[in-house]
């Protein structure tokens, strides 16, 4: 690496060694989240989790590729920062694709907060890269410091949904089901109850039908005075 690119990536480089080794181990994180997600009932809406769940996975690799763009040996600072500006066009186009699966999908109705995290903040950290890297061979003191922190911004973001997501499956699900007429519960105890008629029935009619059965003999053959007086 030549010493003029030498210079400013080298003082940048133990941030993105942080950033890129954060991002690459908290990928882990996500496969936790679907673990649980597996579980429960959300494990077949598929658009929800498309949605919600495999952009965080994107953004923790975008961080780390954008890390590992920076700590290449360049032999100059435009292909470095063409290579990042490539990246947020890429994540920016993504980002519309998350946006238009969250705005089809009808198992979650999201709030501002969940437009905010995963469509919004992403989108502008996207943008901050291309703009950042397009001018990264012009401007680089300032150009760095924008994609370190959209870089940052892309940790903390995936970092917030998957403890989001995991809050909503632990908790949220529960609560539904211990609220009356809601979930498993509210499901299994109609069942219970008809189990219960139908067995008092089968009890009850059952012995009704043999004395009815019983009675009807003697009426067809004796005359109807006899069932009466009994």
């Amino acid at each position: 690496m030549h010493e003029t690119v030498a210079s400013p990536l080298e003082a940048w480089g133990s941030f993105y060694v942080i950033v890129g080794s954060s991002a690459g181990a908290l990928t882990g994180l996500q496969f936790v989240v679907m673990t649980l997600i597996a579980q429960t009932e959300l494990r077949g809406r598929g658009e929800a989790v498309s949605a919600f769940g495999t952009p965080n996975v994107v953004h923790f690799c975008a961080a780390l590729l954008v890390a590992s763009i920076l700590t290449v040996p360049w032999s100059a600072l435009r292909p470095a920062g063409l290579a990042v500006a490539g990246c947020g066009v890429l994540g920016s186009v993504y980002s519309v694709v998350v946006l238009r699966r969250a705005h089809r999908q009808r198992e979650y109705q999201p709030v501002f907060e969940d437009w905010l995290w995963h469509t919004i903040l992403p989108a502008l950290a996207y943008a901050a890269l291309f703009v950042a890297g397009a001018l990264l061979g012009r401007n680089w003191a300032n150009a760095l410091f924008v994609i370190g922190a959209a870089a940052l911004l892309l940790v903390f973001v995936g970092i917030h949904n998957a403890w989001d997501t995991v809050t909503y499956v632990t908790i949220g699900l529960k609560i539904a089901e211990q609220e009356p007429g809601g979930g498993a519960r509210g499901g299994a105890e109609p069942a219970a109850d008809g189990g219960a008629e139908v067995r008092a029935g089968a009890g009850a009619e059952v012995p009704a039908g043999t004395e009815s059965a019983r009675g009807s003999s003697p009426e067809t053959s004796g005359g109807g005075s006899r069932p009466r007086s009994s």
